[in-house]
């Protein structure tokens, strides 16, 4: 990318904004919704025991299938995560929750899903990410600020093995993501890069994506990521997770597709 297509891209970055009906811009949830960022700096502010409990609340009430709720989360402090894994919560964020997909609880008294363990994960992958964007919706309702995070401080999915051994996960308990939350520092981010709603949204029969509109959204992927991070790069960012990415596949296959 030249140092031009660099410019335009983050003019369209700093252009882009939500697609608000003027009819409905006044309502208070969908405006939480749309303003919702994924926050990286966070105030050295302490988020009330009280917040915190809403926002699990939150994460306890979402829907799931058929009710299963196949989810566990594993709440933290900032003294607790140190603790258990040597290190700052992320970004310095004050409170974090790792979400699990959960098939082991359920099974202590319905087994719904004996012979069929992708169908199985994927449920409590669906529902437990239901459980997720609840609780990062309720803190934003709240002015808890949060970013969701699948590799930053070894607590997500590509993580699960080590995840598995220190905080002793049994079969069928799958690392998917941590949630750190803090009070926001500075301002709010503008709104990342999103394909337009016609290139992700059909009637009828499936559309194939139109190239030039996708070359667009990459370059402003790359450069926002230059703008944010200046000492690395999308591609160095991509590399890491791709180094990650083989042992993930092996510690998630034994830890879904395990023998009773």
């Amino acid at each position: 990318m030249g140092p031009l297509d660099y410019v335009r891209a983050i003019f369209r970055i700093l252009a882009g904004k939500p697609q608000v009906p003027p009819s409905l811009e006044d309502n208070q949830l969908l405006e939480t919704i749309l303003k919702r960022r994924s926050v990286r700096r966070f105030a050295d502010r302490e988020i009330p025991d009280d917040v915190f409990s809403a926002i699990l609340e939150a994460g306890r009430l979402a829907p799931s299938t058929v009710n299963l709720q196949t989810w566990t989360f594993f709440a933290f402090t900032a003294q607790s995560w140190r603790q258990t894994f040597g290190r700052p919560i992320p970004f310095k964020g004050k409170r974090a929750v790792i979400v699990m997909g959960d098939t082991c609880r359920g099974k202590m008294v319905l087994d719904v899903f004996p012979y069929s363990p992708l169908v199985e994960y994927t449920t409590a992958v669906m529902n437990a990410s239901l459980a997720a964007m609840n609780m990062n919706v309720a803190a934003e309702a709240l002015g808890v600020s949060s970013v969701m995070l699948s590799e930053t401080g070894r607590s997500g999915f590509l993580d699960a093995g080590y995840l598995k051994e220190t905080l002793e996960l049994p079969e069928g308990v799958i690392p998917l993501m941590t949630i750190v939350f803090g009070y926001p520092r500075g301002s709010y981010p503008p709104m990342p890069p999103k394909l337009p709603l016609e290139q992700v949204c059909f009637e009828g029969k499936y559309q194939e994506a139109d190239q030039a509109v996708l070359k667009d959204w990459f370059e402003e992927m790359v450069a926002g990521y230059k703008a944010s991070y200046p000492l690395s790069s999308f591609d160095a960012q991509l590399r890491l997770y791709q180094s990650k990415i083989g042992p993930a596949e092996t510690d998630l296959q034994t830890m879904v597709y395990y023998d009773d």
